[in-house]
Parts: structure tokens; sequence; C-alpha cells
């Protein structure tokens, strides 16, 4: 399945075989250490920078049909974010994995953020537009 919209990411989860669980990173907008004035002109224009992962939550994709909730959520810790990253994961037997399990991908996940591995991740606006990232 082509995942164009956030409701194509929720449906496919539904889809999986063995139940799944969303796993959300989310990530600020920011100039790199010793910015060039090259790359501070390039930031201001929303271009450039690098993204760190400042809030990270798991969700059942029941409990994450509506970005707007996902996003209500986020600004009640008062962390702002400007790209949310998303994987999933699978249950085993039926059952779908629970937040303990999802600890350490969402660690991996953080970590892989952080080192500019993203391709792997669906990356979403605030708005809850797929973003493509280069």
């Amino acid at each position: 399945m082509n995942i164009e919209t956030y409701s194509d990411l929720i449906s496919a989860a539904a889809k999986q075989a063995e139940p799944q669980r969303l796993l959300f990173v989310f990530a600020a907008a920011e100039l790199p250490e010793g910015a060039t004035a090259e790359q501070i002109e390039q930031f201001q224009r929303g271009e450039g920078g690098v993204l760190t992962p400042v809030l990270c939550v798991d969700k059942l994709p029941d409990e994450a049909e509506d970005f707007e909730a996902i996003v209500a959520e986020s600004d009640r810790t008062g962390m702002h974010w400007d790209v949310a990253f998303v994987s999933a994961m699978s249950g085993r037997g039926g059952m779908p994995s629970n937040s303990d399990e999802a600890e350490q991908p969402l660690k991996m996940m953080m970590e892989q953020i952080q080192a500019g591995m993203i391709s792997q991740f669906l990356a979403l606006s605030r708005s809850g537009d797929i973003i493509q990232l280069y």
C-alpha cells in the first residue's frame, strides 16, 4: 500500500497480519553548533539545520487515528517540535506489543534521527502532511 496521508498510515497499520504499535518521535529543527553565515541564512528560509528529537510516544493505531489529537497531546508537554517521525512495530500471536517493549525501539529511533538516518521513517509536518526531507 502506498502511504500518501496520515489516514493511509492508520489504514495500513490496521491491515497488517499482526497488530501494530506506532512509534512517534517528535523533532525540533535547529541550527547546528558553529553554524556558518550561509547555514544561518538557509535556516531562516526554512531550509537546512539539524533535527533534534525532543519527545517520543507509542500508540496503538486506534489511539492515534486523529493526528490533530496527537499534536494537541504533544503541545501539552510544552516541547516545541517541527517534524514527527513515525514507525511501527508488530505484535506477536495476535497481541500488540506493549509500551515497555516499545521503549528500546523508540530510543533507537531517536539515535537514528540524531545521526540523520531518517529514510526508513515516515515524516510528518505539524499539520499532518507527509513530507520529504533531504
